[in-house]
């Protein structure tokens, strides 16, 4: 302690007199010139470091003590002889084997034929062709019918595609040709005599032709066209040339994603249904809809309207609609909780192929307009309850103007046509608002067992018609596929539709009746379906339908096949 505070007094002494001696220089100091003979060299004098490890200078020290460790060990006798080491192996299970083709074919009771025939064929890098063929037909054996009630459905598609480094590029075409029965008569108003009489057989063909291109890295995103013709042996005719294109429009650092739809519509009927006089209909929509989307954080945006104008060909009048365009998402817990809604609304093309696809009983003497959907709300959560379970729940209001319902056609007492008997239906168009609530849940067990189920509940208020003809008032669906191991697999699935109403009624000069509104009951179908892998390309499989074999009415006065058994197999292969 000593030594320090002498070290401590020479220095403040040293300082002290390195002050004075500097305020003494700067007094005495004359303004003279010096000549520098030899530059300065600085030297280190006394230099030392600093030890990592400083010896103490305290007068009390510490000495560790040495420790000594010994083992403490008895000799035992022992048999045991490790054995050499060896890498251990997982058990890897054998990659499948996927096939670009495949073939199928089921035959099944009711004289019923399914067929489909998936080809995919790659000519080059980057060059695919391929096509698809389907086949099911029916004969005829429900209970109770006095008309032919088999049906047929052939649907034809062939692609070609070609991969270039920018941009890719698609055309396609097809056909279809369907035929089916009005075997829907009232019950009551004919006999088996009368029936025989009757030819209610009615055949459509359609054909399309269409390609498609896309881009990579450019504003301009894709574009479509497509072409198709429609008609049935009734002498109805109709075209459709659809052209659709994306674009983003950058506007200062912005970017704007626009649609383009350009959609004609032109068609004709040999009459309608109480009159010989043709029925001709054609429309052209011009649309386009521009978009921006904003995204922040968790929140996804979209801001846009969509602008259609409306040519009646056949009426001479134009008009023109603004919709809206607006949705959102917010991811509130990650993937578990997602808020999404919006408003839209758009001018929706009805054709007459659309309306067969739906409803394969209507007559040849539909009037075809488009429907105005003024708007449509919806909101929703959504997301994910574990790594296997998602589900997903919203609500709908919208409100269609011109909204298409079908409606069965009366007893026609004048009847020329065979179609005219009460068998057929017809289109009518009322505005109609609708409420929607549905629920969706979807569980992956595991990769072997998938299990989902939907409902969707409807409210509905029409303007002038009484009811809103043929709409549910519930539906639901539970699925199931689970492949029990290597070689088997099997499914099932249940549907359910709620009640519907419908409408009957007589016309004529000698008869007319007052339109009864009827109420089709609902129903419930249940479906399953079992298969074995017999090898990598061949597997047989079992199906039934309808299996409480219920003689339920999809449609007023039409009741469906009872239960439905079909066997069959499929075949996959490469070329």
């Amino acid at each position: 302690m000593t030594n320090q505070i002498k070290y401590i007094l020479c220095i403040a002494v040293l300082a002290s007199t390195f002050t004075f001696a500097q305020e003494r220089t700067k007094d005495t100091l004359d303004s003279e010139v010096v000549n520098i003979v030899k530059p300065y060299t600085p030297t280190i004098s006394d230099a030392f470091k600093i030890k990592e490890t400083p010896t103490l200078d305290d007068e009390t020290t510490t000495t560790k003590k040495e420790i000594k460790y010994n083992i403490f060990s008895i000799p035992v006798a022992s048999t045991f002889t490790p054995a050499k080491g060896k890498a251990a192996t997982v058990n890897k299970a054998k990659q499948e084997k996927l096939y670009d083709n495949y073939a199928s074919l089921g035959v099944g009771n009711y004289t019923t034929v399914l067929g489909e025939v998936y080809l995919n064929h790659e000519l080059g890098r980057g060059e695919t062709v391929g096509g698809y063929l389907s086949h099911h037909s029916s004969g005829k054996g429900i209970d109770g019918i006095l008309l032919d009630d088999d049906f047929m459905d052939i649907n034809l598609k062939a692609h070609y595609t070609k991969q270039e480094r920018d941009y890719s590029w698609t055309v396609d075409g097809g056909g279809l040709f369907k035929n089916y029965n009005w075997y829907g008569l009232p019950p009551g108003y004919f006999d088996a005599a009368a029936a025989d009489t009757l030819n209610v057989g009615h055949s459509f063909v359609g054909a399309n032709i269409g390609g498609k291109i896309k881009f990579e890295d450019s504003y301009f995103k894709q574009a479509s066209v497509r072409f198709r013709h429609f008609g049935d042996n009734q002498g109805s005719s109709e075209n459709r040339f659809i052209v659709k294109g994306n674009v983003d429009v950058p506007i200062q650092d912005e970017i704007i994603s626009t649609k383009v739809t350009l959609d004609y519509l032109g068609g004709s009927f040999d009459r309608n249904y109480y009159t010989t006089d043709e029925l001709n209909y054609g429309n052209i929509n011009f649309g386009i809809a521009p978009q921006y989307q904003l995204t922040q954080d968790d929140l996804t945006l979209n801001l846009g309207v969509n602008l259609v104008y409306l040519n009646d060909t056949e009426a001479s009048k134009n008009k023109f609609y603004i919709y809206p365009n607006i949705t959102a998402s917010y991811r509130l817990v990650d993937e578990l909780l997602i808020a999404y809604g919006g408003i839209e609304g758009g001018l929706i093309q009805n054709s007459y192929e659309d309306f067969v696809q739906e409803n394969p009983f209507v007559s040849p003497t539909l009037f075809i307009a488009p429907t105005d959907q003024q708007y449509n709300v919806h909101a929703g959560i959504k997301g994910k309850l574990s790594n296997s379970m998602s589900y997903n729940v919203n609500a709908r209001y919208f409100a269609d103007r011109n909204k298409a319902l079908f409606r069965s056609n009366p007893v026609f007492g004048e009847a020329t046509e065979d179609y005219q008997l009460g068998n057929s239906y017809d289109v009518v168009y009322d505005d109609v608002k609708t409420f929607a609530f549905s629920g969706e849940l979807n569980v992956d067990v595991n990769r072997n067992f998938k299990l989902g189920t939907k409902g969707e509940f409807f409210a509905y208020n029409t303007k002038d018609e009484s009811e809103p003809w043929n709409l549910p008032d519930f539906k639901g669906s539970l699925f199931m596929d689970y492949q029990i191991d290597e070689h088997w697999f099997a499914g099932a699935g249940l549907f359910y539709v709620g009640e519907r109403k419908g409408q009957f009624s007589v016309v004529g000069e000698l008869i007319d009746s007052v339109p009864v509104t009827v109420a089709l009951d609902s129903y419930f179908d249940a479906n399953a379906h079992v298969g074995y892998r017999i090898t990598d390309q061949i597997s047989a499989f079992a199906k039934v339908n309808n299996i409480a074999n219920q003689d339920y009415q999809r449609w007023f006065n039409y009741k469906v096949q009872g239960i439905q058994f079909l066997v069959g197999a499929t075949y996959q292969f490469d070329f």
